[in-house]
C-alpha cells in the first residue's frame, strides 16, 4: 500500500522533528502564509490557491527559521527542494528542508551548501548558524526576540498575527536598530499594515530599553503624519498598549 505525504508527515516526519528537539509550539504544521493572489477576468474575478508549507519550524513564536516540504515515502527526497526553497525566499529564511520521510535534504542559505542528512538539526543548531551568519551577539539575540504585542485583534476578536512580509519588516527592522544601523527606510504600500508594523516595531524596542543614552531607561520615539486623522486613530487603537506614554504633538 502506498504511502502517501500525509502519511509522510505523520509517521515520519513529526516524530523526527520531536527527536531533533522541536517542541509543538516551534512547528506549524500545513502553513497557508498568503492569501493567493486575485486574478481580474473582465468584470469577475477569482482568487487563486494560497501558498502552503508543510512544516514552518519557529525558534522563537515570533521568529521563524526554516520550511520543510514533504513527499510521499516512495518518491526521492529532494523532489520538494525547489518548492521548499522557492518558499524559503519568500518567507527570507535561510534554512530549506525536502524529504520523504526517511532522508532529509537541506540547503543552506548561509553557506550556499546542499546537505543529505539523516536527522533534522535541533532549534539551537539552527539559531547558532543563523547568529554566526547574521553577526548577532548575545545582546542582541536576547533583545531582538522580546515577544510581539498580543493585544492586537481582527474584527473577529481573534489575535491578530503579523502576515509573513509584516513579520519580516519588524524583525529585520529590530535587528538593525539593535546592531547600530542608523538609517533604515521600509517602503510599503497602501493597505500593507504600516501602522501595524510600526506599532510592533516600537513595542519591542520600548520594551527591551533601547536607549543609546541611557539603557536604563525606555526610548522616547516619535510618530510622524501629515494629517491629523493618521494620528489620532493609530494614538486612539493601535497605541493603546502605551497607556499615558502617548502623547501627541499639537501646533508646532
Amino acid at each position: 500500500m502506498s504511502i502517501t505525504e500525509a502519511d509522510t508527515c505523520r509517521r515520519y516526519v513529526l516524530p523526527k522533528l520531536y527527536a531533533a528537539g522541536w517542541r509543538d509550539d516551534q512547528i506549524n504544521e500545513q502553513k497557508y502564509f498568503t492569501d493567493g493572489r486575485i486574478v481580474v477576468v473582465g468584470r469577475r474575478h477569482h482568487r487563486k490557491p494560497g501558498k502552503k508549507a508543510d512544516y514552518l519550524l519557529r525558534y522563537h513564536p515570533d521568529y521563524p527559521m526554516a520550511v520543510i516540504e514533504a513527499k510521499a515515502a516512495y518518491k526521492n527526497p529532494s523532489d520538494g527542494l525547489q518548492q521548499a526553497m522557492e518558499y524559503a525566499e519568500i518567507l527570507n529564511l535561510k534554512f530549506a528542508y525536502s524529504t520523504n520521510g526517511h532522508s532529509i535534504i537541506e540547503h543552506d542559505y548561509t553557506t550556499g551548501k546542499q546537505a543529505q542528512l539523516d536527522e533534522f538539526p535541533t532549534p539551537d543548531e539552527l539559531w547558532r548558524r543563523l547568529r554566526e551568519y547574521e553577526e548577532i551577539g548575545n545582546e542582541v539575540a536576547e533583545r531582538l526576540l522580546f515577544p510581539y504585542n498580543r493585544d492586537a485583534r481582527n474584527p473577529d476578536g481573534s489575535v491578530k498575527r503579523p502576515r509573513y512580509y509584516q513579520e519580516i519588516a519588524i524583525n529585520h527592522t529590530v535587528q538593525a536598530v539593535l546592531k547600530g544601523k542608523k538609517r533604515i527606510l521600509l517602503t510599503m504600500a497602501t493597505g500593507t499594515g504600516k501602522t501595524f508594523i510600526a506599532f510592533q516595531i516600537i513595542w519591542k524596542l520600548w520594551n527591551i530599553k533601547w536607549n543609546l543614552n541611557d539603557p536604563n531607561r525606555k526610548p522616547k520615539i516619535l510618530y510622524l503624519a501629515d494629517r491629523n486623522i493618521l494620528i489620532d486613530d493609530p494614538k486612539a487603537k493601535d497605541f493603546a498598549p502605551f497607556g499615558d506614554a502617548r502623547h501627541k504633538i499639537q501646533q508646532r
